[in-house]
């Protein structure tokens, strides 16, 4: 019996990218907002790119405080729902370009998610990530930090409560 030859890493790299794109991309505010995700292995970091429309005080000028939450929102429901089907990736029960080509997963339902704001988003870009704390069935508790230029100063964290999809149940991509 001959040993099935592995893929190239970059094939690999490339289907997870198609992946993640389209789970994206099947937001639609997601895509208004520009956020996108820089994917090394499994962990993510969101990005949020500076726009003139996404400032909430011109005086200073600050991010909007609504564009910051929906960005810390977006990252942790992402974030968990790539958490979600990597495994299943991984193992090969879950074929990325089946989700690619438009069968995406049930996204989690946000229970609650509280702010807290610690500096103002300056005009330019930022990033957030992540971290699940704890990931059930039907419950899942996420903590999200962004920054822009440094790491170490937080320009806003928060802590979300999320109800998991039952399964994985495709759902079509939002126009």
């Amino acid at each position: 019996m001959m040993k099935k030859t592995p893929e190239p890493v970059q094939v690999i790299k490339q289907r997870r990218d198609r992946a993640l794109a389209a789970m994206v991309d099947g937001v639609p505010y997601i895509r208004f907002l520009g956020i996108r995700f820089d994917r090394r292995g499994d962990e993510l970091t969101g990005i949020l790119p500076y726009d003139d429309k996404l400032i909430g005080n011109p005086q200073l000028p600050a991010i909007h405080g609504g564009v910051t939450a929906a960005f810390l929102e977006v990252t942790a429901v992402i974030g968990l729902s790539w958490t979600m089907i990597w495994q299943d990736l991984e193992a090969g029960r879950l074929d990325p370009d089946h989700i690619a080509s438009g069968a995406l997963p049930q996204m989690p339902k946000t229970i609650g998610l509280t702010v807290d704001y610690l500096r103002s988003g300056l005009p330019r870009d930022a990033y957030a990530r992540a971290f699940v704390l704890r990931s059930g069935r039907r419950y899942a508790s996420v903590r999200v930090e962004a920054w822009q230029d440094n790491v170490a100063r937080p320009i806003a964290q928060a802590s979300g409560h999320f109800r998991m999809p039952s399964a994985f149940t495709p759902r079509t991509r939002s126009a």
